[in-house]
Formats: C-alpha cells, sequence, structure tokens
C-alpha cells in the first residue's frame, strides 16, 4: 500500500499522475514512483523523497507518455528502498503498482524463480508482475485474469505492457480501486479524491472486479471472466475543503472544521419527527437489545465513548470491538443485534472484515457509520449513516473523531426512543444539546493560546500519562493516540481508578500527567486519583469543567472548560487533547500531517 494512479488519455498523463499522487499523501508513504510507455517501453522514476521531489525527478528525465501508472508506497514486504519502491517491473515489459498483501507471494516467488525469473526487489508485488509476464500471450486483461486466479490475499494493482501502449488493466479484491471517467481518457485510483482534477464521474469496483482500460473507454469483467455492468456515479468537488488555506497543516485546519462538521453531520435533525437513520428506522430500531460497534484506532475510541451513551440513553447492552480481534474469535449471535461497523474511510480492512465474519454469523442488522458515502463498507451494510466531515487528509483523525460521536449519540438516542427508554421531553432537550455543540467546541478552540503555553513545557518529555474515568476514559485513550502518533511521544491512556493497580509505579517529577475532568458524577472519584499523583511529585495537566474547583498550583496546571456539557462532555474535552497533540508535534519538528509509519486508509491486515 498506500496509494495507485494510473489512467490513459489523450496527451501527457504525467502531471495527472503526479497531481493524483499529491493528493493521495494524506495517506501517508515512504517512496513514490512513476511509470509510463515511452518510446516503446515503460520508463520509471522512483524515489525515497516526497512527490514534489519525484516532480523535479521526473522533469530532468523528461518523463512523456499518454499510458502510464503512479504509486505512493508504504513499506510492507521489504524496507523503504529504490529497488522496492513501485512501480516494479518484470523484465522491462510489465509496469505493476500494487496495494494489499500477496499472503501466498512465497511459494508463487518459487515457482517463478524455477522458471527463470530474477527477482530484484524484496517486494510481494514482483511477483504480481512476473506472474502477469508469464501468463502474458498477446493480450493484457487475459494475463492479468489468469494472475489473480492464484493469489491469495488483498490487492488492488494497476497494469501496464509495452506491447499494448494504450491499454491499462486494474484488479482489486479486498482494498479499494476506483475508475474515473473523463471527457477522453480513463483512469484507476484508490480513491475518488486523487482524481478531482481528472474526473466527475466513477466507478467503484467490487472485490474480484477487472477493469480494462482501452483508449479510454472501460469494460468490467468478473472473476469468472464475464462481463459485468457496474453503475456509473457522479462525484461533487470538494476543492474548498481539501485547500489548505491559511493554515499550517492540515491537521491544524481540520481541527477548526470540527464545529462545521458536526454541525453538518447533526444539522438535518431539527425536531422528534426527523427519523436520521432514514430506511432503519423505526421499526428496525424498535427492537434492538443489543450494539455491537466495529473498529480499529480513533473509530474504536469513538465507540468505546458511545458504549456509555446506548446503556444510558437507549438502555441496551453495548460492546465494543476491536476489528481485527473480533474476527478471529467465536461469534455468538444473540437476538436483536444491531451491528455497527465504525470507519472514517470505509475501506478500513479489519473493519470490514469483522463486518463481513459478522454477517457470515447470522448477523442481518448492520449500520455503518462513515464518511465516504460509496465505500465497500456502505455498500456491504444493510444501512448507513454518512458522516458530513469532508475530505480529512491528516493521517491522525481528528473532525472524523468528532463527527462519529455525532453520529453515535444520535443512533443511541434514536434507538431510546423508539424503545421507549427516553420521553419526548428528554429527547427535546438532548436534541437542543447537540445543535449547540458547534458553539460549544468553538469555545474550546478559543483556549488555543492557553494549550500552546502546555506545548511549549511538554514538548521535551518523552513519556506521558493519560486519565480519565467513565465516559471520559476514551478520551484519555484517544488523547494519548493523538500525541504519540504525531509528536513520536511514548503516551498511554488509563482509566484513573487504575492508576494504583500499576501506572502509578510511573509516576515521578519528570511524568506529566493528563487529566479530562467533568463536572460528573465522578468527580470526586478522580479528585482523589489527582491527589495520588500530587503525591508522587507527578507533574498534572487537567482539562477542567467549569465549577469543579480544580486550580492551578505547584504540580498542577489547569484549563477551564466550559460548564459541564452532559453526556457530550467528551466531544469538548478531546477538542483540547487534539490540539494539545498538535502544538507540541508542531514544537518537536515532526511531518505533522503524515506521520512516519502510518497510513491514513489502513487496506491491508
Amino acid at each position: 500500500m498506500c496509494g495507485i494512479v494510473a489512467g490513459v488519455t489523450q496527451r501527457n498523463i504525467v502531471p495527472m499522475l503526479l497531481d493524483g499522487l499529491k493528493r493521495l499523501e494524506y495517506r501517508g508513504y515512504d517512496s513514490c514512483g512513476v511509470a509510463v510507455l515511452q518510446q516503446g517501453a515503460p520508463r520509471r522514476v522512483r524515489t525515497l523523497a516526497r512527490v514534489r521531489a519525484l516532480e523535479t525527478d521526473v522533469t530532468a528525465e523528461a518523463l512523456d507518455g499518454s499510458t502510464g501508472v503512479a504509486h505512493t508506497r508504504w513499506a510492507t514486504h521489504g524496507v523503504p528502498a529504490i529497488d522496492n519502491a513501485h512501480p516494479i517491473f518484470s523484465r522491462d515489459e510489465i509496469a505493476v503498482v500494487h496495494n494489499g498483501i500477496i499472503e501466498n507471494y512465497e511459494e508463487l516467488r518459487e515457482s517463478l524463480r524455477e522458471q527463470g525469473y530474477v527477482f530484484n526487489s524484496q517486494t510481494d508485488t514482483e511477483v504480481i508482475a512476473h506472474l502477469i509476464h508469464s501468463h502474458y500471450c498477446g493480450d493484457l486483461l487475459a494475463a492479468v485474469h489468469n494472475t489473480t486466479r492464484v493469489l491469495r490475499g488483498a490487492y488492488a494493482i494497476a497494469v501496464i505492457c509495452r506491447d499494448e501502449p494504450r491499454r491499462v488493466i486494474g484488479a482489486r479484491q479486498g482494498s479499494p480501486l476506483v475508475v474515473g471517467l473523463g471527457d477522453d481518457s480513463a483512469f484507476l485510483a484508490s480513491d475518488t479524491f486523487a482524481l478531482a482534477n481528472c474526473a466527475r464521474r466513477f466507478i467503484y469496483l467490487e472485490d474480484g472486479d477487472i477493469a480494462d482500460i482501452v483508449h479510454g473507454e472501460v469494460r468490467i469483467i468478473d472473476p469468472d471472466g464475464h462481463e459485468v455492468a457496474r453503475d456509473i456515479r457522479a462525484v461533487a468537488k470538494h476543492e474548498d475543503d481539501a485547500e489548505l488555506g491559511a493554515y499550517r497543516h492540515y491537521m491544524q485546519k481540520e481541527i477548526f472544521e470540527q464545529p462545521l462538521a458536526v454541525a453538518r453531520t447533526a444539522g438535518h435533525v431539527h425536531s422528534l419527527d426527523t427519523e436520521p437513520f432514514g430506511n432503519a428506522a423505526p421499526e428496525m430500531l424498535t427492537g434492538i437489545e443489543r450494539v455491537l460497534m466495529l473498529g480499529c484506532g480513533t473509530s474504536h475510541y469513538a465507540a468505546l465513548t458511545a458504549r456509555g451513551w446506548f446503556e444510558r440513553l437507549a438502555g441496551v447492552t453495548a460492546h465494543a470491538e476491536i476489528s481485527s480481534e473480533f474476527r478471529y474469535r467465536d461469534h455468538v449471535k444473540e437476538r436483536g443485534t444491531l451491528v455497527v461497523p465504525i470507519s472514517q474511510s470505509g475501506e478500513t480492512a479489519d473493519t470490514l472484515a469483522a463486518l463481513r465474519y459478522a454477517q457470515s454469523m447470522g448477523e442481518a442488522l448492520t449500520l455503518t457509520i462513515c464518511n465516504v458515502a460509496a465505500s465497500a463498507m456502505v455498500r456491504q451494510s444493510r444501512w448507513a449513516f454518512i458522516t458530513q466531515a469532508g475530505p480529512e487528509i491528516g493521517v491522525a483523525s481528528t473532525k472524523a473523531f468528532t463527527t462519529q460521536l455525532a453520529a453515535l449519540f444520535l443512533l443511541a438516542l434514536t434507538i431510546g426512543r423508539r424503545r421507549g427508554r427516553i420521553s419526548d421531553d428528554e429527547a427535546v432537550v438532548y436534541l437542543r444539546q447537540l445543535a449547540g455543540l458547534p458553539d460549544a467546541l468553538r469555545s474550546v478552540l478559543a483556549r488555543e493560546p492557553q494549550i500552546m503555553a502546555w506545548a511549549e513545557e511538554l514538548h521535551g518529555k518523552e513519556n506521558a500519562l493519560f486519565l480519565g474515568r467513565g465516559l471520559h476514559f476514551p478520551i484519555a485513550l484517544e488523547g494519548a493516540l493523538k500525541l504519540k502518533e504525531i509528536s513520536y511521544i511514548h503516551a498511554e491512556g488509563y482509566p484513573a481508578g487504575e492508576l494504583k493497580h500499576g501506572p502509578l509505579a510511573l509516576v515521578t517529577d519528570a511524568m506529566p500527567v493528563m487529566v479530562t475532568a467533568p463536572n460528573d458524577v465522578l468527580l470526586d472519584k478522580l479528585k482523589s486519583n489527582v491527589q495520588e499523583v500530587c503525591a508522587r511529585g507527578g507533574q498534572l495537566y487537567v482539562i477542567a469543567d467549569a465549577d469543579t474547583q480544580f486550580t492551578s498550583s505547584p504540580g498542577m496546571r489547569v484549563i477551564q472548560m466550559p460548564a459541564y456539557y452532559g453526556p457530550l462532555s467528551p466531544v469538548l474535552h478531546v477538542i483540547a487533547f487534539q490540539l494539545l497533540a498538535y502544538h507540541v508535534a508542531c514544537l518537536r519538528g515532526t511531518d505533522v500531517d503524515k506521520p512516519r509509519n502510518l497510513a491514513k486508509s489502513v487496506t491491508v491486515e
């Protein structure tokens, strides 16, 4: 993995390929490259630097052609090295770019070696290139089709061939790939955003599909070789959302976009008569007895937060499962279970696999919460709620997280009303709180100068603890994740009540301890935990609601938040931790939007 752009045009495709790679940089990568068919042979340029350096190298090499493939790679098989960078060639005749992991590459590699193929990289991708070459008999489509029959694992590939200069073949299995249609051209890409300047109409390939692009014309075949029709969908431009503008980084921009993103996500729910989940309500939601949420990383922390909302507002049992673990356990089906996969991209490999596993076990009620309406997860689910976060470019999720929380709160509220757990009067109060959330978020963002002062103290540290209780324990986890993701400071989140069960041994005057302190029923318990840190000389940084009576003192810094915001309080507190991580990372000089070793859309297991 991580990003693919390819296509056939009537002019020089190189600028389009480079523009697509720039748009895919948000996914994270450690090498990149471009190959085109030029003067009867594939030519390529690869680099371990950023796309802007690739652009300079491409100009110096005078790369020019109307058919080409390009890639940003995040290393899986093989270290970041020029030989491992894509595009990968086979005997200077076939060029391949590939996202995913081929699980049986070792046995395939041995077989190909016996046929005389020499391997110049450590990648599993080179197996694909040589296999296609070995099957090629004048028809690239047939060669790719025969190759996919023996591949085991996940892949999205784009292939060009020396002997067919106006043709590109794409194939997908478990990794996203779309076809983009231009006026006189056609493209392949990992997502529609990569082709924002080239195409407005798209075909979303299904698992097993192979796309054959010849002279800008497209046909799709299924795994059995039969031509199939796929819907063509128009996608609106999001250029304004994707422009950096006056902000220093996309992450900073996206943090400040959260009031608007939350307003868009929940803004259409104006009254008790509104059904935010469309055809999933009311009949289906009335009978729900259990909610099973599936997610990875930040999306899992959204599920952990929402677990409390489902229990309190809806009166149903709720479980938050890590997708990569859930699919390898024996699942016990229970009556009235709603399965809720949560993902920013809707292509997260582990969550998509967990959803399919749940369905294979007989779970038919599925509702995806996702930011991408045409994603695989949305198409796999019976129902979907599309958040309105807009493009999220920074690898570390911010507005995707808060809009997921808004969606999950709405779902808990809707189920609670349908089950008679929440009265109409109570629902009105909650809806008013949700409607006022964007203004409350803006008030937290106004505390940025105070948070920047904390960052000045913290950026030289190498470890940190984050503490929270109840609904705010997952916010401590998310705060620690954000800090470690972009500043590379080792940080861990804990339930504050667990301090004495191990983490307290780490507390010294060199250990910063971050605390999220809402004015809720657990406040007195939390204050006792804070005193445990004080007694060991720990340095406390407390995000405290108004009227909690936390005051700054030696060893304790306090930022006063707005008044307690009820069950939606976690959404406010996480904004402060996002800002803190961002400013610490800036002071440490890290690549905030593209942190090392991480990818935005994790499409392999």
